[in-house]
């Protein structure tokens, strides 16, 4: 029992400095909620933070070059995918800011950019590897039909539950294992999406209550985040670990060094 509780409490570590980014967009969001920031508007003053965090994660070591350019794709993926959502009225960030660009302040790709410095950040601490990974044309393939679909499923059907059906198929037999100390333990893949998801779930209907944005069902008065949210962070989940362990693949096929600089990757 004192064993399980001390590698508990070494997990536990290392997935809250997995997450030393995301914080500081919640306390950015938080802070500013309760405290007028002055001369600046608080979407601007969330943006320097993001930005002034990045820094610092940089140049102090916790983030590689490599990761931060993962991170940068994923900030314009993000950014993209919130430029069509708010003008399809998905959502709307309804808050004053000079940094505004199509109704999208640019922040708003910096918690996309959070996920991939989660998975980034836990790759290199737990020293992830895959057991049974699909073939790269597949996950390409699927990873892109996941994308195209947060897109389209506002002109032509909604093939979400379609493309889940085909993850959860093509991930039916890979594990994902991990080290926490000196021992090594495994969980299935959907599993771990599944956990990731939900926390951002949770984190979602926080931010929501903190006005980062707004659902057209929380003009008025704020409320949960509905639950068919969690399938579409389910499969921006998915979709962000395909698109690291691909950009590793590559970079293994290059005979270069891994993003972690310590440890072989990946599969």
């Amino acid at each position: 029992m004192k064993h399980a509780m001390k590698q508990l409490v070494r997990f536990g570590y290392h997935q809250a400095m997995s997450c030393l980014f995301p914080v500081c967009i919640f306390l950015s969001l938080a802070l500013t909620k309760v405290i007028e920031v002055p001369f600046i508007h608080r979407y601007d003053f969330i943006l320097i933070c993001c930005l002034l965090m990045q820094l610092f994660m940089f140049l102090s070591g916790l983030e590689t070059k490599d990761e931060l350019k993962v991170i940068t794709v994923f900030h314009l993926i993000g950014l993209g995918l919130e430029l069509f959502k708010v003008h399809m009225g998905s959502w709307a960030y309804p808050e004053e800011a000079w940094s505004k660009v199509g109704g999208v302040p640019l922040y708003s790709g910096f918690m996309y950019a959070s996920v991939a410095s989660y998975i980034c950040q836990s790759w290199r601490r737990l020293d992830l590897k895959w057991q049974h990974w699909p073939g790269s044309w597949l996950t390409v393939m699927l990873g892109t039909a996941i994308y195209v679909n947060f897109f389209t499923h506002h002109i032509f059907y909604d093939l979400r539950w379609w493309i889940t059906a085909a993850l959860c198929l093509l991930f039916y037999r890979t594990y994902v294992h991990y080290r926490v100390g000196q021992h090594r333990y495994r969980m299935h893949a959907i599993v771990s999406y599944l956990l990731i998801a939900f926390f951002i779930w949770l984190a979602e209907n926080i931010s929501t209550f903190l006005g980062a944005w707004k659902y057209p069902d929380q003009e008025l008065s704020w409320r949960m985040v509905h639950w068919g949210k969690y399938s579409s962070w389910f499969l921006l989940v998915s979709i962000s670990v395909m698109i690291v362990a691909q950009l590793k693949r590559v970079k293994q096929a290059r005979g270069e060094q891994s993003f972690d600089h310590k440890s072989k990757v990946l599969m």
